[in-house]
C-alpha cells in the first residue's frame, strides 16, 4: 500500500491513468490503444452514446416537422429524444462491458477506432431490431 501512495506522490502516471474526457474520444484526441477495462469499456459506451443520441435527435426533427401542427403529437419528439438517450444507458452500459471484457481477458488491445465501430455498431443493431420488428413476433 506504502509502494501506491509512493508512486501516487511522484506523480507516476503508468501506473495511474485518469480517463479520458468526452471530447477527446470524439476528436481522437489519443491515439494509443486502449489496455485497461475501464478504457474500453467508457469508449465504447461513449460512442454507442453519442451515436444513438444523433439518430434520436434526426428522428425526433423528423417527427417535429411531420407532426407540428397536431395537438399533442407535437410533444411525442421529446419521447423520442429522451429514448435516445435511455436506451443506451440502460443496455449499452452492459453490451460495452460485455466487449470491453471479451477484450480484457483476451488481453488484446482496443484501438479507439474499434470502440468506434463497436459503439455505432450498437446502435446500428438497435435501430435494426427496432424497424424489423423481431421482438414483436416472438
Amino acid at each position: 500500500m506504502e509502494r501506491e501512495l509512493k508512486a501516487h506522490s511522484r506523480g507516476d502516471r503508468n501506473k495511474y491513468t485518469a480517463m479520458d474526457s468526452w471530447k477527446s474520444v470524439i476528436w481522437f484526441q489519443h491515439p494509443e490503444p486502449l489496455n485497461t477495462f475501464a478504457k474500453m469499456w467508457y469508449h465504447v459506451f461513449l460512442w454507442a452514446l453519442f451515436s444513438s443520441i444523433f439518430v434520436h435527435t434526426v428522428a425526433g426533427l423528423i417527427a417535429f416537422l411531420t407532426l407540428r401542427k397536431h395537438k399533442f403529437g407535437k410533444f411525442f419528439p421529446i419521447l423520442i429524444l429522451f429514448m435516445g438517450v435511455v436506451t443506451p444507458v440502460m443496455s449499452g452500459i452492459i453490451s460495452s462491458a460485455a466487449i470491453a471484457c471479451v477484450y480484457r481477458y483476451s488481453s488484446y488491445p482496443m484501438q479507439p477506432s474499434y470502440a468506434l465501430l463497436w459503439g455505432v455498431g450498437q446502435t446500428v443493431l438497435s435501430a435494426c431490431i427496432g424497424f424489423t420488428r423481431i421482438l414483436a413476433t416472438l
